[in-house]
This record gives C-alpha cells, structure tokens and sequence, in this order.
C-alpha cells in the first residue's frame, strides 16, 4: 500500500483517537485502517500506537512520527494546491522558443500584452532558428513554421505562413523580370539555407504544381538579412509574407510571377502535452491563435 495514504491514516487514527471513527472519516473499513499503520509500522521498524480495548496512545517512537508525519502531509498538501493553482490562474516562468526573424517582427508587443494580462507570469524568450528539443531543453512552448516531425507534440495552428517571389525594382530594371518559375535559373536568386526543401522552390501552378532548383547566388540562415539584401538588388527572394509584407505594400518590393503561388505552410505553436496543461500554456497559446488568425496582421 502506498506510503504517504498509510502515514496519512495513521494521523487521522492519532486525530480522531479511535481506529473505528477513522475509518469512517475516511471510508474505509476498520480492517484497512489497521492494515496502514500496520504496514507503517513494519516500515519504519517500530511500534506507533499501544492499541487497548477502550483506547489508544502514542508510543514515544509514535510521537515523533506523528508530529512528522503532519509536516509532510501539509507540505503535499501546498504542493498539491498550488498546481491546482497554476492550473486555473497563470504564474510562474514561461519559456518560449520562436525562430529569430518572426519572433522579433511579431511576438514583441504580444509578450508586453501578455505579461500585463498575467501580472504573476514571468518570461524566457529564446530566439533560434533551428528545432529545439523541448523536453530536454525545458521549453513550455515552440513557435515553428518548419515541417512538424515530432509525434509526441500537440501542435494548434495559430496563422498561415504565406510566402512570395519578390525583388527591388532596382534588381527588375538591370535583370529583367522572371514570368514563370523556369525563368528563375537565369536570376540571381537570395534562398534561405534552412528550407527544407534544400534550395527547391515550389509552386501551384495555373495548370499544375511546378518545382525549380533555383542557382543561389546568396544562402543565409537568417530571413532578415535576405531580405536586406533583396532591398539592397542583390536579387530575388522567396520568403514569408511575414517578412515583407510591408516592403511589398510600400512597393520597396515587388511581387513577382503573379500566375504562380508559392506554396505556404503554417505557423504552429506546440507544447509537449495536452494532459493537466498548465494555465500559462493554455492562456498564451490561446493569445497567439487571437492576435494571428487566418488573415493575420501582416497580410491585411
């Protein structure tokens, strides 16, 4: 029988002072309440009670025990209380991953909203454009627009990740402007070296899907300073409407092959498990699928 519901019968027999009015406070039959202090005692190697028809008392060894044993109980007891806290009412410190470029054009001014929503949660932001491992690395929450692979991870779609083929008028005037994907092989073309497509691009086309293996005059890891570059005419990009969808509005950029749509993916946020989901989890999560939606703020 488990321990800590043995110790526990064993204060409510000292509380009550009767093995009988024990076992009715707790349900259970009188054999059961002497069959925990029993095992307790058999545990610890020594006697507890001295057990006489009329009544009981503690033995010295008991005493000590007891007065123990009310420690603990009230120490699981917080425990127990306060996770049923943070279940209800968000606290405590959350870790988040999120990749560099989204994370620092989108997720600022969520985070100063969230914080003073939740006056009792505190943050750890870490921005990183590879795949973390969340368990190992004790993250609550992943913000990912790459593939989802892992199995063991409830991922909710918090916004479409559209992307576009664009480039600076500056690069269209000297170069030409591309009409269809084949066009891009004879282009200087600015790839994001963590596609997972490695250096394909993909399209829907006006009669089928279309893959090109763009020649990557430039890679990078890093979305922003492609499209630094792309600003500058170093060439053209594919890349998230995220990322320039006020460059595009402003005509610093322009959308390029308009009979062609770049195929998008998704913006998820994961987190390692939906049972006995913390409310720091639930209520951030849920701040992200309001603020993002299906037309989120970059593609309005």
């Amino acid at each position: 029988m488990d321990r800590l519901t043995s110790m526990t019968v064993f204060a409510k027999v000292v509380g009550e002072g009767s093995f009988a009015q024990a076992a009715r406070q707790m349900r259970l039959s009188p054999a059961a309440v002497s069959k925990h202090v029993q095992l307790l005692e058999e545990w610890l190697g020594a006697r507890l009670l001295n057990r006489t028809t009329r009544r009981i008392s503690l033995t010295e060894a008991g005493a000590s025990v007891y007065e123990r044993s009310l420690r603990i109980l009230e120490d699981v007891e917080e425990v127990r209380t306060s996770m049923a806290e943070n279940m209800v009412r968000p606290s405590g410190v959350l870790r988040v991953s999120a990749p560099i470029s989204f994370g620092a054009l989108h997720l600022g001014s969520i985070f100063a909203d969230y914080l003073a929503m939740y006056p009792e949660v505190s943050i750890e932001l870490v921005l990183d454009d590879r795949v973390v491992d969340m368990v190992d690395e004790g993250f609550d929450v992943a913000v990912r627009i790459a593939p989802l692979k892992d199995s063991n991870l409830i991922a909710r779609r918090i916004a479409p990740s559209r992307e576009i083929v664009c480039a600076s008028s500056a690069y269209l005037a000297r170069h030409g402007r591309p009409m269809k994907p084949s066009d891009l092989t004879k282009h200087d073309c600015l790839d994001y070296a963590l596609r997972a497509d490695g250096g394909n691009w993909r399209f829907e086309g006006p009669e089928a899907d279309v893959t090109v293996k763009v020649p990557a005059r430039m890679t990078a890891t890093n979305g922003q300073i492609l499209r630094d570059a792309a600003l500058r005419g170093a060439g053209i990009i594919l890349c998230p409407t995220f990322l320039v969808g006020e460059d595009i509005r402003s005509g610093r950029l322009e959308p390029l092959m308009p009979g062609f749509k770049p195929v998008g993916r998704s913006i998820h946020a994961v987190y390692p498990s939906r049972r006995h989901l913390s409310a720091k989890v639930r209520s951030f999560v849920g701040l992200l699928a309001d603020r993002f939606g299906e037309v989120p703020p970059w593609d309005r």
